[in-house]
């Protein structure tokens, strides 16, 4: 099993990203995680159907996150988080390839542990897989998000997150890269952008398209209510064309 369970954005600011998040898109906070506090941050989980988005924001002095957003000219994509069925065999392929493992996440009320990998080593964007042991449904439970995340989905304006995209440079050495971490099959769309498939979601790596460099550019999103989503992008005065919204430096694709 390896899917796509959580998207984490880095801002400057929570509330204010928040905010937006829950405005535009219809979504409801359901937890905020107070385990982040140690790195330097404050954190906020909105559950997108099924999956999570996740906004976190540095609170103190020179946080890796801070460093990250300086880097890439302010608020934008920062971490793919995707569930798996053994996170000791990821640890172990990790060794094999030597992939440092920059952070061990373990949440034991949870029953959830976690491993991250260093961005240097994988290309992209941080990237994390964990498995949360009291089940592994689609709509299962996921330590990060809290116990409760149930009753606040959404879904009147958006009713799944099925996809995420990243640039590069070399976007076939990066999905070569990721295909091997993984230990997944790669395959291309027909517009020749490499791809990865998870069980619920698809990977896709692309050309640059900006001038920030290597990372996390877009998500793709399953509309409910279009029209009051660009409604509301707009009263807000985020960046919208006919299928796209800006929100917190990351752009929606909205399907």
């Amino acid at each position: 099993m390896l899917r796509l369970r959580q998207i984490c954005l880095v801002a400057p600011e929570l509330t204010k990203s928040v905010a937006q998040l829950e405005s535009v898109l219809g979504l409801k906070t359901c937890f905020h995680d107070p385990g982040v506090e140690k790195y330097g941050l404050n954190n906020a989980l909105l559950p997108i159907g099924t999956n999570f988005l996740e906004v976190v924001a540095p609170f103190q002095d020179g946080t890796t996150a801070q460093r990250y957003m300086d880097r890439r000219g302010g608020s934008g994509g920062y971490m793919v988080i995707m569930q798996c069925d053994d996170v000791e065999k990821r640890r172990h392929r990790m060794a094999e390839l030597n992939i440092r493992v920059i952070n061990n996440i373990d949440i034991e009320h949870a029953q959830f542990t976690s491993i991250q990998m260093h961005p240097k080593d994988t290309g992209g964007a941080i990237m994390e897989t964990g498995t949360d042991n009291r089940g592994g449904q689609f709509d299962g439970p996921w330590g990060p998000a809290g116990d409760n995340w149930k009753s606040c989905v959404q879904t009147e304006i958006v009713s799944a997150l099925t996809g995420a995209e990243l640039q590069s440079k070399n976007p076939k050495a990066l999905a070569v890269r990721w295909a091997e971490v993984l230990d997944i099959p790669l395959g291309s769309t027909a517009h020749a952008n490499h791809r990865l498939q998870l069980e619920n979601a698809t990977l896709r790596f692309t050309d640059i398209q900006d001038k920030r460099g290597e990372g996390l550019r877009s998500l793709d999103i399953k509309t409910a209510d279009r029209e009051e989503l660009m409604r509301r992008a707009t009263i807000l005065g985020c960046g919208v064309n006919d299928n796209t919204v800006l929100i917190n430096g990351i752009y929606f694709n909205l399907l």
